[in-house]
């Protein structure tokens, strides 16, 4: 299980950090605050909040859940707000728990991965919190792109695909 613990820990790491969390940036830094606190309608969540929820949620599953940390998400004023923090104070939040979980899965002893822990009234096992942070983060990695994309309207270029159907990464990690 060594291997496999420590390809899923690696992994996990190399998706919050170096792939997911970068192109958050991308299309945060191409936004202005209006735009990153816009909602289309009252049932969907502006830029502003989705950053705030990435950020709650990472704490509260990877550092709290995982890592022991203590947990002081207020997960319904993630949702509430609408402004009053820019788009730098919310990328250097994400930035820095996306960090420190990131530390905390380099940490991570691999034999724990099936230890269970409780983590919002769930069981869950330590394997299964860590998939949980990182799919989900991926999930409204989507949403921010696809509204980056709508209010922008254009292509961020994230893949450009070659004439041979070759894939290659059209961005740079910071």
């Amino acid at each position: 299980m060594s291997d496999v613990g420590h390809a899923f820990l690696s992994h996990s790491k190399a998706l919050l950090v170096e792939d997911y969390l970068p192109k958050v940036e991308v299309c945060v830094r191409r936004l202005n605050d209006a735009a990153l606190w816009w909602r289309p309608n009252d049932q969907s969540n502006a830029i502003g909040n989705l950053l705030l929820h990435l950020e709650g949620n990472v704490r509260q599953w990877i550092l709290h859940g995982v890592g022991g940390a203590a947990c002081t998400r207020d997960r319904q004023e993630e949702f509430a707000a609408a402004g009053g923090a820019s788009r730098d104070e919310l990328l250097d939040r994400l930035r820095s728990t996306c960090e420190e979980a990131g530390q905390v899965l380099d940490r991570l002893d691999e034999r724990r991965l099936l230890d269970q822990r409780q983590i919002q009234g769930i069981s869950i096992s330590t394997i299964g919190a860590i998939y949980h942070a990182v799919e989900h983060f991926c999930g409204h990695l989507g949403q921010i792109v696809y509204i980056t994309k709508m209010v922008l309207d254009e292509d961020l270029r994230f893949w450009v695909i070659g004439e041979d159907g070759s894939v290659q990464r059209g961005w740079t990690i910071r």
